[in-house]
Protein backbone atom coordinates (compact mmCIF):
# COMPACT_ATOMS: atom_id res chain seq x y z
CA UNK A 1 0.00 0.00 0.00
CA UNK A 2 2.65 2.32 0.75
CA UNK A 3 4.49 1.49 -2.74
CA UNK A 4 0.64 2.93 -4.37
CA UNK A 5 0.96 6.13 -2.17
CA UNK A 6 4.24 6.93 -3.02
CA UNK A 7 2.97 6.94 -6.45
CA UNK A 8 -0.55 8.82 -6.00
CA UNK A 9 1.97 11.46 -4.85
CA UNK A 10 4.07 11.52 -7.95
CA UNK A 11 1.12 11.16 -10.01
CA UNK A 12 -0.67 13.83 -8.53
CA UNK A 13 2.67 16.15 -9.15
CA UNK A 14 3.14 15.17 -12.35
CA UNK A 15 -0.33 16.46 -13.41
CA UNK A 16 0.21 19.70 -11.39
CA UNK A 17 -2.21 18.74 -8.83
CA UNK A 18 -0.06 19.18 -5.71
CA UNK A 19 3.15 21.14 -5.24
CA UNK A 20 4.55 21.58 -1.68
CA UNK A 21 1.20 20.79 -0.22
CA UNK A 22 -1.13 17.97 -0.56
CA UNK A 23 -1.75 14.41 1.19
CA UNK A 24 -2.96 10.93 0.37
CA UNK A 25 -4.41 8.31 2.81
CA UNK A 26 -5.60 4.95 2.45
CA UNK A 27 -7.50 3.03 5.09
CA UNK A 28 -5.49 -0.28 5.79
CA UNK A 29 -8.43 -1.39 8.45
CA UNK A 30 -11.78 -0.43 9.45
CA UNK A 31 -10.39 1.85 12.05
CA UNK A 32 -6.70 2.67 10.72
CA UNK A 33 -5.50 5.17 7.74
CA UNK A 34 -1.81 4.98 6.15
CA UNK A 35 -0.93 8.17 5.18
CA UNK A 36 1.50 10.43 3.52
CA UNK A 37 4.03 12.49 5.27
CA UNK A 38 4.20 16.48 5.39
CA UNK A 39 6.59 16.34 2.42
CA UNK A 40 6.11 17.15 -1.17
CA UNK A 41 3.94 14.48 -2.75
CA UNK A 42 6.41 14.72 -5.63
CA UNK A 43 9.47 13.58 -3.73
CA UNK A 44 7.70 9.99 -2.19
CA UNK A 45 10.18 7.19 -3.04
CA UNK A 46 10.81 3.48 -1.66
CA UNK A 47 12.58 5.24 1.40
CA UNK A 48 9.41 7.64 2.88
CA UNK A 49 8.19 6.29 6.12
CA UNK A 50 4.40 6.27 6.27
CA UNK A 51 2.56 7.09 9.11
CA UNK A 52 -0.72 4.96 10.92
CA UNK A 53 -3.46 7.10 11.98
CA UNK A 54 -5.95 5.41 14.19
CA UNK A 55 -9.44 7.21 13.62
CA UNK A 56 -10.50 7.00 17.31
CA UNK A 57 -7.33 8.88 18.36
CA UNK A 58 -8.20 12.33 19.82
CA UNK A 59 -4.18 13.77 18.69
CA UNK A 60 -2.32 12.74 15.67
CA UNK A 61 0.18 10.60 15.35
CA UNK A 62 4.11 12.39 14.48
CA UNK A 63 4.83 12.32 11.15
CA UNK A 64 1.00 13.15 9.64
CA UNK A 65 0.38 16.59 8.47
CA UNK A 66 -1.75 18.50 10.56
CA UNK A 67 -4.76 19.00 8.10
CA UNK A 68 -4.85 14.74 8.62
CA UNK A 69 -8.48 15.73 10.14
CA UNK A 70 -9.72 16.33 7.22
CA UNK A 71 -9.26 12.15 6.39
CA UNK A 72 -10.13 11.04 9.75
CA UNK A 73 -13.42 12.54 10.02
CA UNK A 74 -14.02 11.66 6.12
CA UNK A 75 -13.25 7.81 7.15
CA UNK A 76 -15.21 7.51 10.42
CA UNK A 77 -18.28 9.56 8.73
CA UNK A 78 -17.68 6.93 5.28
CA UNK A 79 -17.17 3.16 6.16
CA UNK A 80 -17.01 2.60 2.53
CA UNK A 81 -14.34 5.08 1.32
CA UNK A 82 -10.72 3.19 1.20
CA UNK A 83 -8.64 6.11 -0.25
CA UNK A 84 -8.62 10.16 0.11
CA UNK A 85 -6.97 12.70 -1.83
CA UNK A 86 -6.08 16.16 -0.70
CA UNK A 87 -4.57 18.38 -3.16
CA UNK A 88 -4.54 22.22 -4.69
CA UNK A 89 -5.94 22.24 -8.23
CA UNK A 90 -6.19 25.54 -9.21
CA UNK A 91 -8.77 25.97 -11.54
CA UNK A 92 -11.36 24.18 -9.37
CA UNK A 93 -10.16 26.44 -6.80
CA UNK A 94 -10.47 29.50 -8.32
CA UNK A 95 -14.08 28.99 -9.88
CA UNK A 96 -15.08 28.33 -6.07
CA UNK A 97 -13.96 31.58 -5.33
CA UNK A 98 -15.36 33.25 -8.17
CA UNK A 99 -18.99 31.52 -6.75
CA UNK A 100 -18.46 29.55 -10.56
CA UNK A 101 -20.59 25.89 -10.30
CA UNK A 102 -18.58 23.02 -11.09
CA UNK A 103 -21.25 21.13 -13.04
CA UNK A 104 -21.13 17.90 -15.60
CA UNK A 105 -20.61 19.39 -18.49
CA UNK A 106 -18.61 16.07 -20.12
CA UNK A 107 -19.20 12.79 -19.44
CA UNK A 108 -16.25 12.25 -16.43
CA UNK A 109 -17.46 15.20 -15.03
CA UNK A 110 -20.52 13.34 -14.35
CA UNK A 111 -18.09 10.95 -11.91
CA UNK A 112 -18.20 14.08 -9.33
CA UNK A 113 -22.39 13.97 -8.77
CA UNK A 114 -24.63 17.18 -10.17
CA UNK A 115 -22.43 19.75 -8.49
CA UNK A 116 -19.56 19.57 -6.90
CA UNK A 117 -19.97 20.59 -2.82
CA UNK A 118 -17.93 23.95 -1.35
CA UNK A 119 -16.85 23.75 1.88
CA UNK A 120 -17.42 27.81 2.42
CA UNK A 121 -14.36 28.27 4.97
CA UNK A 122 -11.13 28.85 3.94
CA UNK A 123 -9.30 28.48 7.54
CA UNK A 124 -6.99 25.57 7.15
CA UNK A 125 -8.31 22.06 8.99
CA UNK A 126 -6.26 21.71 11.50
CA UNK A 127 -8.69 20.55 14.42
CA UNK A 128 -11.69 17.50 14.57
CA UNK A 129 -14.45 20.25 14.73
CA UNK A 130 -12.95 21.78 11.06
CA UNK A 131 -12.38 17.81 9.90
CA UNK A 132 -15.67 16.99 10.78
CA UNK A 133 -17.37 20.04 9.27
CA UNK A 134 -15.84 19.08 5.97
CA UNK A 135 -17.15 15.75 6.00
CA UNK A 136 -20.53 16.76 6.72
CA UNK A 137 -20.14 19.27 3.64
CA UNK A 138 -19.01 16.29 1.26
CA UNK A 139 -21.73 14.90 2.50
CA UNK A 140 -21.91 10.93 -0.08
CA UNK A 141 -20.34 13.25 -2.97
CA UNK A 142 -16.98 12.16 -4.21
CA UNK A 143 -15.55 15.16 -4.30
CA UNK A 144 -15.66 18.81 -2.35
CA UNK A 145 -13.59 21.91 -3.04
CA UNK A 146 -12.46 24.15 -0.08
CA UNK A 147 -12.93 27.58 -0.19
CA UNK A 148 -9.42 29.36 -0.90
CA UNK A 149 -8.12 26.01 0.19
CA UNK A 150 -7.74 23.64 -2.85
CA UNK A 151 -10.08 20.20 -3.35
CA UNK A 152 -10.62 16.40 -1.12
CA UNK A 153 -11.96 13.60 -3.24
CA UNK A 154 -12.49 9.90 -2.06
CA UNK A 155 -12.35 6.73 -3.58
CA UNK A 156 -12.97 2.87 -3.50
CA UNK A 157 -8.96 2.65 -4.15
CA UNK A 158 -6.26 4.95 -3.93
CA UNK A 159 -5.99 5.66 -7.60
CA UNK A 160 -9.98 6.37 -7.66
CA UNK A 161 -9.62 8.97 -5.46
CA UNK A 162 -6.68 10.40 -7.67
CA UNK A 163 -8.62 9.99 -10.97
CA UNK A 164 -11.51 11.85 -9.71
CA UNK A 165 -8.92 14.80 -8.54
CA UNK A 166 -7.80 15.11 -11.99
CA UNK A 167 -11.41 14.36 -13.17
CA UNK A 168 -12.49 17.37 -11.02
CA UNK A 169 -9.91 19.68 -12.31
CA UNK A 170 -10.10 18.69 -16.00
CA UNK A 171 -14.22 19.21 -15.02
CA UNK A 172 -13.36 22.95 -13.78
CA UNK A 173 -11.35 24.26 -17.12
CA UNK A 174 -14.49 22.93 -19.21
CA UNK A 175 -16.76 24.73 -16.85
CA UNK A 176 -14.72 27.83 -16.75
CA UNK A 177 -14.12 28.02 -20.68
CA UNK A 178 -18.46 27.26 -21.02
CA UNK A 179 -19.05 30.32 -18.66
CA UNK A 180 -16.48 32.26 -20.63
CA UNK A 181 -18.11 31.46 -23.79
CA UNK A 182 -21.87 31.22 -22.70
CA UNK A 183 -24.63 29.73 -20.64
CA UNK A 184 -23.36 26.18 -19.70
CA UNK A 185 -25.55 23.03 -20.43
CA UNK A 186 -25.02 20.37 -18.11
CA UNK A 187 -25.88 16.87 -19.22
CA UNK A 188 -29.44 15.37 -18.43
CA UNK A 189 -29.45 13.58 -15.55
CA UNK A 190 -30.20 10.19 -17.13
CA UNK A 191 -27.23 10.81 -19.27
CA UNK A 192 -25.00 11.35 -15.67
CA UNK A 193 -26.45 8.18 -14.53
CA UNK A 194 -25.06 6.34 -17.37
CA UNK A 195 -21.58 8.04 -17.19
CA UNK A 196 -21.32 7.25 -13.48
CA UNK A 197 -22.44 3.48 -14.18
CA UNK A 198 -19.09 3.09 -15.98
CA UNK A 199 -16.83 5.29 -13.47
CA UNK A 200 -15.01 2.64 -11.53
CA UNK A 201 -13.87 1.36 -14.81
CA UNK A 202 -12.69 4.50 -17.01
CA UNK A 203 -11.16 5.53 -13.61
CA UNK A 204 -9.25 2.80 -13.48
CA UNK A 205 -7.67 3.73 -17.38
CA UNK A 206 -7.12 7.43 -15.80
CA UNK A 207 -5.27 6.14 -13.04
CA UNK A 208 -3.07 4.02 -15.49
CA UNK A 209 -2.70 7.03 -17.63
CA UNK A 210 -1.64 9.43 -14.94
CA UNK A 211 1.03 6.61 -13.28
CA UNK A 212 2.52 6.23 -16.82
CA UNK A 213 2.83 10.13 -17.01
CA UNK A 214 4.22 10.75 -13.82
Amino acid sequence: MSAELAEAGRALAAAGLVTAFGHVSARTTGDRLLMTPPVPLGTLGPATRYAEVPLAGTDLPPGTPREAWIHVEIARARPGVRAICRAQPPVATALASAGVAILPLHGQGSFLGPEVPVLDDAVLVRDRARGRALAECLGEAPALIMRGNGAVTVGASVGEAVALMWVLEASARMNATAAASGTPVPLTPAEQRAWRAVRSELSGRIWSYLRESS
